[in-house]
């Protein structure tokens, strides 16, 4: 994506949590990036059951995220079967294997650092973690 998030109106951050590792991780990111204000989460499962508040809600944001795990892609087909169109993030194609990931401290911030823009490595090595530098 190129720019940092932090701070940035409107971008609500869908994971696919799954049932395994990368599941896990995706879930992870995607609340430490809500966290650090990077983000909002608003859950999957309410887009996918048409909750008419989480859609009104989703249908509002600037930027719609979809975290996923793996290659089925499960966070990216519900919400376009909602009729929206997010940025896609697979954390296989960003180096995270299923079933031979770690979730650990390490692991998500790496993750994070890269659906955000990549300035954050730099800035969570320099700053102990934290979101953005800041």
């Amino acid at each position: 994506m190129g720019n940092c998030m932090c701070n940035e109106a409107g971008v609500l951050i869908f994971p696919c949590s799954g049932g395994s590792d990368v599941g896990e991780l995706s879930d992870k990111v995607a609340r430490k990036m809500a966290k650090c204000g990077q983000a909002r989460m608003i859950c999957l499962s309410g887009v996918g059951a048409h909750i008419p508040g989480m859609i009104a809600s989703t249908k509002s944001a600037n930027k719609i995220i979809a975290i996923d795990g793996c290659q089925v892609l499960c966070s990216k087909k519900i919400l376009e079967h909602a009729g929206f169109n997010p940025i896609s993030f697979n954390l296989r194609e960003l180096g995270f294997e299923k079933g031979k990931t770690q979730v650990n401290k390490e692991n998500i911030e790496k993750a994070a650092s890269k659906i955000s823009g990549g300035r954050g490595e730099e800035n969570i090595s320099r700053n102990s973690g934290s979101c953005c530098g800041n």
